[in-house]
């Protein structure tokens, strides 16, 4: 369970937002609560975040473990202020007028953030981390995209929540497809996989495989393009489907 201070606020989140003094005792020699976290996302950007550690972050900036905990309580701690500083967007952005575009370039924000950190996928997205500055900031952006919506508060924050899902989803699933060696299917190969994957079995996914439009059948052109299609098409359900909610509203 994550440190609480007198508030009631996780200790991470004080320390983001600049309330949490850093130690008076012991020797400082510029060591920060920025600087640790900085560190930390170095390593987790080279090495991956499985190589962060208390003591690992302590190594690279030259001082004890201990010290470091006069600073972060716990690696918990240090991961949540990793995920919150490794996602920051502008605090000024200038968003299309229509909501519609307007949400699409919101979106588009968060997934270059995630893509430039795709470890933070990792982390689990929790109470606390939605109090966090950038988390904050992000979702006021979103907020503003559908300030003339005639929504209330509730969904709103909803459409928040559904379209940043999406955007994570959709950089984690192509972050995996990199991971991968490409796989190259002979034909030999399809028609040996076909015997199994037979219209009786699969009525409806085999004419799609028959097509190329499943994943073992695709043609290879495809790849260019990699989860973008797939990423489109989940914002414009969204969106249609909220201006047909909006519709029925009205």
């Amino acid at each position: 369970m994550a440190d609480t201070t007198e508030t009631g606020l996780p200790r991470a989140v004080t320390i983001a937002w600049g309330m949490q003094e850093a130690p008076q005792r012991g020797p400082n020699r510029g060591l920060s609560h920025e600087r640790i976290v900085a560190a930390a996302i170095e390593i987790a950007d080279t090495q991956g975040l499985s190589a962060v550690t208390m003591q690992a972050v302590a190594k690279s900036l030259g001082f004890t473990t201990m010290s470091l905990y006069r600073y972060v309580s716990s690696k918990e701690e240090l991961l949540q202020l990793m995920q919150d500083a490794a996602l920051p967007l502008q605090e000024k952005v200038k968003l299309p007028q229509s909501w519609q575009q307007g949400l699409r370039a919101w979106a588009n924000l968060l997934r270059e953030a995630y893509r430039s950190h795709p470890w933070v996928l990792d982390l689990p997205r929790g109470q606390a981390s939605v109090l966090m500055p950038n988390s904050m900031r992000a979702a006021d952006l979103g907020l503003q995209a559908m300030r003339e919506l005639p929504l209330s508060d509730f969904e709103k924050v909803g459409i928040i929540l559904v379209i940043s899902q999406h955007v994570a989803a959709a950089v984690e699933l192509e972050q995996n497809l990199a991971a991968e060696d490409e796989v190259e299917i002979s034909q030999e190969g399809m028609d040996t996989l076909r015997e199994v994957v037979t219209a009786e079995r699969f009525p409806h996914l085999v004419p799609v495989m028959d097509t190329g439009g499943y994943v073992a059948g695709a043609p290879a052109e495809a790849d260019d393009e990699g989860v973008d299609p797939e990423y489109d098409l989940g914002l414009d359900l969204i969106i249609s489907g909220l201006e047909q909610r909006i519709s029925t509203q009205g």
